[in-house]
């Protein structure tokens, strides 16, 4: 059996937290699978986080089935054999894909510092663990969601899910694994069920962690990083874009945020991924569609800073002069 019987993975993961940087992995679960759906090889793990996991309403294990499970770096090489190759089909990339390269690098660095003082002490075995997994590519299911036209209020998997036109009736009482496999499995029906219109497929090598660990384009990363080429005007008004105005964008466009993000940095404007006071205008396909202000369109709203759609923000930049 080889990634070319089935080309794609997917997996589903819980976590202490939403920030790669300071949260760890609780769960794992991930199968194979081809483009007819069919499962080919399954893999399930709880790990010790080696911190506190947090109420069990939230995963369903208590601290007993936490302080029995391995590490993650126990699981990391078999982790390499299923996903290296593979289109790795994930929920909501950023964080899934973000948890499994910061794991990755947290294990393969005890494992260096481990090796290091194995040979001052004379021991030549080294300690390998594996390497960040090298998907072919990586599948992000809400931003395909989001571009073929749903505007999840609820963005996470049964919300979305249903949205998309997969059944996701609740299952209480379920165990872990069970509800865990019942989620990658649901992974794989939103796919087939997506990917005749088109998915958002990321190339791995475009992305870098952000200051939260999560795994974004490089291009929104070093954005965020530029200084800004002009002091800020203050906020959008009739007289449109000018140089120096800060701007953010809401995941619930339809358009690919990335484009947008290019073309403001490219115009003068000044990119942030968090709203502030500062903030002259954010970016939100909500209010067009009168769906419910979520993120940063509520902030904004309640901040009164003008919220445009992604449309409405393309046009608005396209009139300003391209930045020296």
């Amino acid at each position: 059996m080889t990634e070319n019987d089935y080309p794609y993975v997917a997996l589903f993961t819980q976590a202490t937290g939403i920030h790669p940087s300071t949260g760890r992995l609780l769960t794992l679960d991930a199968v194979t699978f081809d483009a007819a759906g069919r499962v080919g090889e399954e893999f399930h793990a709880v790990l010790n986080p080696g911190t506190d996991p947090g109420p069990a309403h939230t995963h369903g294990l208590t601290s007993h089935d936490f302080a029995q499970a391995p590490r993650f770096s126990r699981y990391l090489r078999t982790l390499d054999k299923l996903i290296d190759g593979r289109v790795l089909v994930t929920h909501d990339s950023p964080v899934t894909w973000g948890f499994v390269v910061s794991e990755a690098r947290r294990a393969m660095n005890a494992a260096a510092r481990a090796n290091r003082s194995r040979r001052g002490r004379g021991n030549k075995r080294r300690q390998r663990v594996g390497h960040v997994p090298k998907p072919e590519a990586i599948v992000d299911l809400l931003a395909s969601a989001r571009r073929q036209g749903h505007v999840p209020a609820d963005t996470r998997i049964n919300a979305v899910a249903n949205l998309v036109g997969v059944a996701s009736p609740e299952r209480i009482g379920e165990a872990e694994a069970d509800f865990s496999r019942g989620q990658t499995l649901k992974l794989v029906a939103m796919y087939l069920q997506l990917a005749p219109d088109g998915v958002a497929q990321i190339d791995p090598a475009d992305l870098a962690p952000d200051q939260f660990g999560l795994q974004r384009s490089a291009l929104r990363v070093d954005a965020e990083k530029a200084p800004a080429i002009a002091a800020n005007p203050g906020l959008l008004g009739k007289g449109g874009l000018l140089r120096g105005m800060e701007f953010v964008v809401s995941d619930d466009i339809a358009l690919d945020p990335d484009e947008l993000i290019d073309a403001g940095v490219r115009a003068g404007l000044t990119y942030r991924e968090k709203l502030t006071r500062e903030t002259s205008v954010a970016v939100s396909d909500a209010v067009e569609r009168d769906a419910q202000l979520r993120g940063k369109a509520m902030h904004a709203h309640r901040k009164n800073i003008p919220v445009v759609s992604g449309e409405e923000f393309a046009r608005l930049v396209g009139r300003m002069e391209p930045a020296e």
